[in-house]
């Protein structure tokens, strides 16, 4: 990391804040909060509103975590890959579905992409994604694809995991953030 890891010694944080990371966490902080913390408004929104994007959605979770890993790997952020590509796992994707999804960022990111492993669904996300991700700008085919998929709600909330994690990667690469040891 390009930055010290944060301890409570070299900046003390509110242990209220702490602990609700951690408790986010499952009980210890990882890498991405030992940057966060070194600012404790930075440390405490992200907090609120990550934890909100994770689990407080009700649109599908393995789409949006199809959409993280496709922002993932398209950023170079191995580190938002190694958190989320097991968390599209544990939602009901498939290893087959991340090698496509593999497959197309390390061909041609801006095609449609293809291969059995992808539904329909899947590959509009992926695609939405993508533009999201290289673009920003959304082709209308695409949008109306997904409209037809998706209602207003879930549109939003699918955009707006894409577009936070989208963030998250340019702080993960941009302060060199590495997987955790083990």
């Amino acid at each position: 990391m390009r930055i010290p890891d944060w301890t409570p010694e070299q900046k003390p944080q509110p242990p209220e804040l702490v602990a609700a990371i951690q408790a986010r966490r499952g009980g210890a902080l990882i890498n991405l909060d030992k940057a966060l913390l070194w600012s404790e408004p930075l440390a405490r929104g992200w907090n609120v509103y990550l934890k909100a994007v994770r689990t407080g959605l009700p649109t599908s979770r393995k789409l949006r975590e199809l959409g993280i890993c496709t922002v993932a790997l398209l950023t170079g952020a191995d580190y938002e890959y190694h958190h989320h590509a097991p968390d599209f796992l544990a939602a009901g994707g498939s290893q087959a579905e991340l090698d496509a999804l593999r497959v197309f960022v390390d061909t041609d990111p801006r095609a449609v992409p293809t291969g059995a492993a992808l539904g329909e669904v899947e590959r509009i996300v992926v695609q939405y994604a993508a533009q999201m991700t290289l673009d920003v700008q959304v082709s209308d085919t695409v949008f109306a694809a997904l409209r037809t998929h998706f209602d207003t709600t879930q549109i939003v909330e699918i955009t707006s995991a894409i577009a936070t994690y989208n963030m998250v990667a340019r702080m993960l690469v941009a302060l060199q953030i590495t997987p955790e040891a083990g």
